[in-house]
C-alpha cells in the first residue's frame, strides 16, 4: 500500500474554484482510495492505494474532479515518502521559525522541468528571497514585508507555467508529510 499526497492547484482560493473538502474526500473513498485525509482548505489531500502510478492517480482525480465539481483543477500526486525526501534536503534557511519570512515549497506539475521554470521565471531578487531546488521541487522563501518587491511574487501568479506550478507553504509541507 503506498501513501500519497494530491495537491490541487487554485482551489477556494477568493470565493472561486470551490471545493468542498468533505465531498473532496468522499469523491476520493468513491475511487477505492483507502484512509483518505484532508488538511485545511487549500487541496491538500491525503490517500493511500496500491496503485503505484502517479499520473495515472492524477488523471483519475482530475477527471473526479470535473465529473464532481465542474471545474478542471490541476492536481500534482505526489508519493508520501517522496515529500519526506524533499524535508530532509531542504536548505538550512528554509523552514526557519522566524516570522518575518515566508517560506514555500513550489512543486513542478510534470511535464514541467526545473530548467524550463527557471526559464519562465527568471532569477530571484537576492536582497529579498532565497530559493533553491531538490529533484522536481523549488524552496523559495522571501521578507513577508517586502513580498510584492520580489521578483518571483508576482511571477509565480501571472506567468505562462502558473498552471504547472502550485505552491505550499512550509508548514503545511510538514504537516502533509506526516499525515
Amino acid at each position: 500500500m503506498n501513501r500519497y499526497i494530491a495537491l490541487l492547484r487554485g482551489i477556494n482560493v477568493g470565493g472561486k474554484n470551490q471545493i468542498s473538502m468533505a465531498e473532496l474526500k468522499n469523491g476520493c473513498e468513491a475511487l477505492g482510495y483507502l484512509d483518505v485525509r484532508t488538511h485545511l482548505n487549500s487541496g491538500n489531500l491525503l490517500f493511500s492505494t496500491t496503485i503505484d502510478d502517479t499520473h495515472f492517480l492524477s488523471t483519475t482525480l482530475s477527471t473526479m474532479i470535473k465529473k464532481s465539481f465542474d471545474l478542471d483543477i490541476p492536481v500534482f500526486v505526489i508519493e508520501q515518502t517522496a515529500v519526506q525526501d524533499i524535508l530532509k534536503n531542504a536548505p538550512d534557511w528554509w523552514g526557519s521559525t522566524d516570522k518575518g519570512v515566508y517560506d514555500n515549497l513550489i512543486f513542478l506539475i510534470p511535464p514541467l522541468t526545473i530548467e524550463n521554470f527557471y526559464a519562465a521565471i527568471g532569477p530571484v531578487n537576492e536582497e529579498l528571497e532565497q530559493e533553491t531546488s531538490y529533484k522536481e521541487s523549488i524552496f523559495w522563501s522571501f521578507d513577508r514585508e517586502n513580498s510584492r518587491k520580489t521578483k518571483w511574487w508576482s511571477k509565480t501568479a501571472s506567468s505562462k507555467i502558473r498552471g504547472q506550478i502550485t505552491i505550499r507553504t512550509a508548514n503545511t509541507v510538514r504537516k502533509i508529510a506526516t499525515m
